[in-house]
């Protein structure tokens, strides 16, 4: 029987030690190494993310990940005071400025996107998941 109790996202990495560096070390959130080859982020707000190994692996090409954050801006100093690079997409892809923030564009949340490792597209935007 179908049970949604117990849900987690995943997603893939090439390299499960520099993938777990960068979310324990960089990101600063808590992991644990799975049994099976990979690693679990617990989420600060509750929930889990596993992260698994998958040699072949080819970066999805939407956001994987968001972090709803109080103040983009002083987020994204932060990430770039730990070698983030959060000016992955340039003006006029999505509107942003000089750090890679965008502003309200096209009347979206301020957000500014990076990349662990691998390549997956992570996000810090102000506000949370759009409700309906």
């Amino acid at each position: 029987m179908f049970s949604p109790d117990r849900p987690f996202s995943s997603f893939a990495v090439p390299d499960v030690d520099e993938a777990m560096t960068f979310y324990r070390d960089t990101l600063g959130l808590a992991v644990t190494v799975d049994d099976v080859g990979g690693f679990t982020i617990a989420l600060p707000g509750g929930g889990d993310i596993f992260v698994y190994p998958k040699p072949d692996h080819e970066p999805a090409v939407f956001t994987v990940l968001n972090f709803a954050v109080d103040d983009v801006e002083a987020a994204v100093d932060d990430l770039n005071s730990r070698g983030v690079v959060t000016k992955i997409y340039s003006d006029p892809d999505y509107g942003t400025d000089q750090k890679g923030i965008s502003r309200g564009f096209e009347g979206g949340p301020d957000i500014a996107w990076f990349t662990d490792p691998a390549g997956n597209v992570i996000s810090v935007m102000s506000g949370g998941p759009v409700s309906g």
